[in-house]
């Protein structure tokens, strides 16, 4: 009985022994698989890995080396799984909703450690300053902290591993404050081992060349090139978040084409960005579109962000509320029954859809009353459809014109709209984006140009039925000015008609007023006139007109001679 424990504390030993030999082996093979950079090695590496991890499942330098091979083989979702301890954002969320429940957890177990026996405790802990009452959580935290701040001496990679991987699946500001911090703390590393290094320590032959892995440290800092990487991608990062924040402030100025501007910037860009980023830019960029009145470019965006990310439940509701400002009750229906299943899923799930570090701008809890809202619109939409509603369409705030618009302003906007939003180049902005998985590519490129396509044929159609309006409008104004026409030329033959009958009633009044003159005057103007000589004909003419003598005169010429 006296000697069993000594033979199961060796036989300890000697599993634990072994164990740390089966790792090691392991994690030497998989770095010689890592360095051939093949797929497929790396693939089998990250097997020996696991097992390794599986043994010891603290073991520093596997988990870095698992952490680098899922970053080279662009699995950046199960980095981020990896290590989602340290995404900051995910920390401020999990923090916010343990704050309802920490007061009353602290509370609880500080009752516990008060001992309520005798009333003696109360003058101990008079006498002995050094008893407080304190949280066992906070005690855990503070351990827990104690531990990994003496691990992230070692550590720095996963600052940088993870800030990668946030990058790469949209997550810019958790990349930007990973990499900062695996910058600084690689570069502290290295000031202090310098400052511990003399003159000598500096020769190249104390630096390790071999890549063989017989201890548990890793290397204090990371290569040269993958420094100067990763400074690149923080400068590209901090870029993409100023332009991000300028098209925000503007979009929150009520600044919409400044916003629209700036948003373009980042989406037609030279350089790509990831997935997750540009299908945020794009709702961003619809919600401006949609508050500059631009439905079509709104919807287009809307669709763009749905291809990007299926499970965007602002994008469905605001594609939804335009299709239903346009009077488009079909496909607002169509949308709106997409969205409620999509409630459903979650409420069934009792999480929000993607892994639990992507963004979304609902809650949980505000899920069940979205829900009842939102089939109360469905029901509503329906009475409407049923109404006879559904030929009602807006195809003037759709394609952006006023009613009573020419022929011309409608190809215009058309063409432009058509150019825009073509099913052949409803794919473009695929190629400026970054996949966290290349799988998805397909699946994009499909839901890209079914919405398309439906987005072209309204268009088409509501140019075709505006071009109606106009096209029946120009004949109206044809019939108006043909009547108008037909008005004026009635008005000319009577003024016609009427001029005839004045002069036809002159002579009348003439021979009338003749026929009242005396007869001596008659006698006089019957007989040809013989007057006095004279040289001036045009004062003998106003003479003869002062005398009342408005009819010809019959005259005598031989004695008109000088």
């Amino acid at each position: 009985m006296a000697t069993s424990p000594s033979i199961t504390g060796g036989e300890k030993k000697h599993w634990w022994l072994r164990n740390k030999k089966i790792v090691d082996k392991y994690v030497k093979d998989a770095r010689g698989l890592i360095a051939t950079q093949e797929q497929s090695e790396i693939a089998s590496a990250l097997n020996l890995l696991d097992a390794a991890l599986v043994l010891s499942p603290r073991f520093e330098v596997a988990l870095e080396l698992k952490a680098r091979s899922l970053l080279y083989l662009r699995r950046f979702k199960d980095v981020a799984d990896m290590l989602q301890d340290y995404i900051p954002s995910l920390k401020m969320v999990s923090d916010d909703s343990s704050s309802e429940n920490s007061s009353q957890q602290l509370s609880r177990e500080r009752m516990k450690l008060l001992s309520s026996s005798n009333n003696s405790s109360s003058d101990s802990l008079i006498r002995d300053p050094s008893f407080k009452c304190f949280s066992v959580s906070d005690l855990k935290k503070k351990v827990m902290a104690g531990l990994c701040k003496n691990c992230e001496k070692e550590g720095q990679w996963r600052y940088l591993v993870l800030g990668q991987a946030c990058c790469h699946l949209g997550l810019m500001e958790d990349a930007m404050v990973l990499l900062q911090t695996g910058k600084r703390l690689a570069m502290a590393a290295l000031r202090r081992e310098s400052i511990c290094w003399s003159d000598d320590s500096f020769s190249l032959s104390n630096f390790r060349i071999t890549n063989d892995i017989t201890t548990n440290v890793a290397p204090a800092t990371p290569p040269r090139t993958e420094f100067e990487s990763i400074t690149q991608l923080l400068s590209h990062i901090k870029l993409l978040l100023r332009r991000k924040t300028a098209a925000i402030a503007a979009l929150d100025a009520s600044l919409y084409s400044e916003a629209i501007r700036h948003f373009s910037k980042i989406l037609d860009g030279r350089r790509g960005a990831p997935q997750g980023f540009l299908s945020e830019c794009f709702m961003h960029r619809a919600t401006a579109y949609r508050s500059a009145g631009r439905i079509a470019e709104s919807i287009a965006d809307c669709n763009r962000t749905l291809a990007l990310d299926p499970t965007c439940i602002q994008a469905l509701s605001t594609r939804a509320a335009l299709l239903e400002s346009i009077r488009c009750l079909p496909d607002c229906l169509h949308d709106l029954e997409h969205l409620k299943l999509l409630y459903n899923s979650i409420l069934r799930d009792r999480k929000l859809p993607g892994p639990v570090w992507k963004r979304h701008n609902v809650q949980y809890r505000e899920i069940p009353g979205k829900l009842c809202a939102l089939t109360t619109k469905i029901q509503e939409l329906k009475q409407r459809v049923a109404s006879g509603e559904t030929g009602n369409v807006d195809y003037y705030a759709l394609i952006g014109l006023r009613r009573g618009c020419s022929r011309s302003e409608l190809e215009r906007a058309h063409l432009l709209l058509c150019l825009r939003h073509k099913p052949d180049k409803s794919t473009n902005f695929v190629d400026r984006c970054e996949f966290s998985d290349d799988r998805d590519l397909d699946s994009v490129k499909d839901r890209a140009k079914m919405s398309a396509l439906l987005l072209y044929r309204l268009l088409q159609k509501g140019y075709s039925s505006v071009m109606t309006t106009i096209m029946d409008e120009e004949a109206a104004e044809r019939q108006r000015k043909k009547a108008a026409a037909a008005v004026a030329a009635l008005q000319a033959t009577a003024i016609q008609s009427q001029q005839r009958q004045t002069q036809e009633q002159q002579p009348i009044k003439e021979s009338e007023l003749e026929n009242k003159s005396t007869p001596q005057q008659q006698t006089s103007t019957a007989s040809v006139f013989q007057g006095v000589f004279c040289r001036d004909l045009a004062a003998v003419g106003n003479l003869l007109s002062q005398a009342a003598f408005n009819r010809p005169i019959p005259m005598k010429y031989e004695a008109l001679t000088c």
